[in-house]
């Protein structure tokens, strides 16, 4: 499996002219061999945790395309956007498969409070996870980093490789870098974080988008300009670690 993270710049508000980038992305990744390719945290918009604009559904014309992007190009896709709700939005992630059909989706859990985003958005409730190409595969968003213990509900539903889109602005970009290593590491298992990169009207990125493997150790990293980052995946080396390694036996919770 040849994962691609697609580290670029949004169109801002512009799900249209992004589509048209996007897709520009997934014929390169495919000439490059990518199976599945990543794309950054609501990327048919760019990230904006006060704007609730926007939205569609994954029936909608907007998804649509991106399925078709999917199909057209047989390669596995990850996108994300603002899924519209009866209240506020979800910050969604969908997963579709070489055929055009969803795999999975996932709503962001942890809401970025010091920016507002808990103000405008809904926070989702349920882990995203599916199968591609013999992997079990979850779904984190940006945020989402920072709280283990949803790397742990993924570690205990058998998750080897932990897809997370981002928009991680460049002033905290050491942190991007810390925390996908430390889950990978603590939860034994793969992390493939891409971000964003270039100047928004909310912030500032400069990309970093990094791959690390179930020791923790960084297997491919992106530089600060729009790229694609390739990385053969040995999918089978989290559940070998895993078994030789197996530390996870030894966590006590009696004493909490």
């Amino acid at each position: 499996m040849i994962l691609s993270l697609a580290q670029i710049t949004p169109c801002w508000n512009d799900p249209t002219k992004t589509l048209k980038k996007m897709e520009k992305y997934a014929a390169e990744a495919v000439e490059g061999d990518a199976t599945f390719l990543v794309f950054p945290e609501q990327i048919l918009t760019g990230w904006d945790p006060k704007n609730n604009s926007e939205v569609t559904t994954e029936d909608g014309e907007e998804i649509s395309a991106l399925k078709d992007i999917a199909q057209d190009y047989s390669i596995g896709i990850l996108g994300s956007f603002r899924e519209k709700n009866t209240d506020h939005p979800f910050n969604t992630s969908i997963a579709i498969g070489p055929d055009g059909k969803t795999l999975a989706s996932y709503q962001k859990i942890h809401l970025f409070s010091p920016a507002g985003e808990d103000r405008y958005f809904s926070p989702g409730n349920s882990l995203g996870i599916f199968s591609f190409n013999s992997c079990t595969i979850g779904i984190a968003i940006c945020y989402d980093l920072r709280f283990a213990p949803l790397f742990h509900a993924y570690r205990d539903a058998g998750v080897n490789l932990m897809l997370v889109p981002s928009a991680w602005p460049a002033s905290r970009l050491k942190h991007f870098h810390l925390f996908t290593t430390s889950r990978a590491a603590e939860f034994q298992m793969f992390v493939a974080s891409v971000n964003t990169v270039g100047q928004t009207p909310v912030d500032f990125y400069n990309g970093g988008s990094c791959i690390a493997g179930p020791d923790g150790s960084i297997r491919a990293q992106g530089t600060d300009l729009e790229e694609l980052i390739f990385y053969d995946m040995p999918i089978e080396e989290a559940e070998t670690l895993r078994i030789s390694f197996p530390f996870h036996k030894d966590v006590r919770n009696d004493f909490l």
